[in-house]
Formats: structure tokens, sequence, C-alpha cells
């Protein structure tokens, strides 16, 4: 229940324009098997708190280089992908719910110690919750 209820508070921050949601191609193909629910509560945030992005080569050779130094497997690709999106477009937060693969403190060490190598800052990674503030769920 609470990983419902912080999800709910944080999306309800996106449609109000709180928070902005960076959502790339790869999510948007993830979310096309999704329920239809599901996708309607991306379509239900508006254009302008919305920031579109693509898989280009930068992402790519940033989510090899994750892959390289063993963060992630290769089966873990779109992982890696997601982390490198958000690290490529400079994200405040990826916020996750990914423990095994995302939202992990020692994978969390390992993409941002890649990250610094390749000449990119830090990338917070959390949870939901770990955005809201108490008073928020």
């Amino acid at each position: 229940m609470e990983f419902l209820t912080a999800s709910r508070e944080l999306w309800s921050k996106f449609l109000t324009g709180e928070h902005v949601l960076i959502v790339s191609v790869l999510t948007l193909q993830e979310l096309a098997g999704a329920p239809a629910e599901v996708r309607r509560h991306l379509e239900e945030v508006p254009a302008a708190h919305q920031i579109q992005v693509r898989v280009g080569a930068e992402a790519r050779e940033l989510a090899d280089a994750y892959v390289a130094h063993g963060v992630v497997g290769p089966g873990s690709m779109a992982d890696a992908l997601h982390v490198a999106l958000a690290t490529v477009h400079s994200a405040d937060v990826l916020v996750s719910w990914n423990f095994k693969h995302i939202v992990n403190l020692g994978r969390i060490r390992l993409f941002n110690a890649v990250n610094l190598e390749q000449g990119y800052g830090l990338i917070e990674i959390r949870t939901p919750r770990e955005v809201l503030y108490e008073e928020d769920i």
C-alpha cells in the first residue's frame, strides 16, 4: 500500500506541474504493453508538465559503459538506458521502484562512479516516497 500511496501522490504532482516528468521513447515502448489504465495516467499529464527525450548516441554510449563496468548485465540494458537518459538530460532525480537494477545503494554508487569517469555529474536515484515530503503522504 505504501508504494501505491507514494506513487499516486507523486503522480498528482506531475499533473499539477509541481514536478516535471521526463518521458523517453523507451518509457513509451515499455508502457505500450501495459493495461490501458496505466497508459491513461501518462496521457493525463499535461504536455506542459512533460519533457520528451529521445534515446540518442550519448545515452546509448553511457548505458554501454554501465554494462561494460558491470553495473548491470547486458539483459538489463533498458534499465541502464533509463539511468543514462536521466544523467545525460540532467534530471534532478530518477524515480523508480526497481530495487533490483536501479534503486539499490550499491548500484547507485556504481552508476555514479561510471558517470564521473565519463565526465557526467552524479545522478540522484530515489523511490517516489523519498522525493515526497512527509506531509504529502
